[in-house]
């Protein structure tokens, strides 16, 4: 699979209810948005980029990428976000990954897509150790853009759960040794702790 027909989707459109109901993306990390450490890490992965937010669209618009609100109102999650990203797609193949998420990894995209095209999956997720610490990320997941329709029946039905909606998928679980880069950054302390971290 070419990487550089991939599309990136950064996932920045909820509350950041555990944050106090601040913009999680536009958090300062480092001096710079959380968002923007998000979307540097991916940008070399792929060829396309845009980002999912709900407020302070102008903001994210000044990272130099598209931005997209929800076609399902009343915050419905990420998977609202995957169905917008999706709608918006115009390759064959869409990565998304959260905006809280700054240490995520630099070969993220193409072992996602080894996994998929090795087990000739619909879409791949990212999971974390092993046993009772195994830990599947499904907003870290790469799908084919050709699923938008059977996720908007399953949103247009209730559904709200990323596990509940690609059980009925072919899955290709990718597995990453580094737990460390799949943290999400939800509270300030986590914020001001992690960015005083080498």
């Amino acid at each position: 699979m070419d990487t550089s027909q991939i599309t990136g989707l950064i996932l920045a459109g909820g509350r950041g209810t555990r944050m106090g109901t601040v913009d999680k993306g536009l958090q300062l990390f480092r001096d710079a948005p959380m968002a923007l450490h998000v979307l540097m890490r991916l940008s070399p992965q792929v060829g396309y980029l845009m980002i999912n937010a709900n407020q302070n669209i102008a903001p994210y618009e000044g990272f130099g990428a598209p931005v997209w609100q929800d076609e399902f109102q009343d915050f419905a999650g990420p998977l609202a976000g995957l169905h917008t990203g999706l709608t918006h797609c115009e390759t064959d193949y869409m990565v998304s990954v959260p905006c809280d998420s700054p240490f995520l990894p630099k070969d993220l995209v193409q072992r996602l897509a080894a996994g998929l095209e090795e087990k000739h999956a619909d879409l791949a997720v990212a999971v974390t150790g092993e046993g009772e610490t195994r830990q599947p990320h499904p907003v870290f997941c790469l799908v084919k853009a050709s699923l938008l329709p059977h996720l908007t029946l399953y949103l247009q039905e209730g559904g709200r759960k990323f596990d509940k909606w690609y059980a009925s998928l072919e899955v290709a679980e990718v597995h990453f040794d580094d737990e460390d880069a799949f943290r999400n950054i939800n509270t300030l302390d986590e914020l001001h702790k992690f960015a005083a971290t080498p």
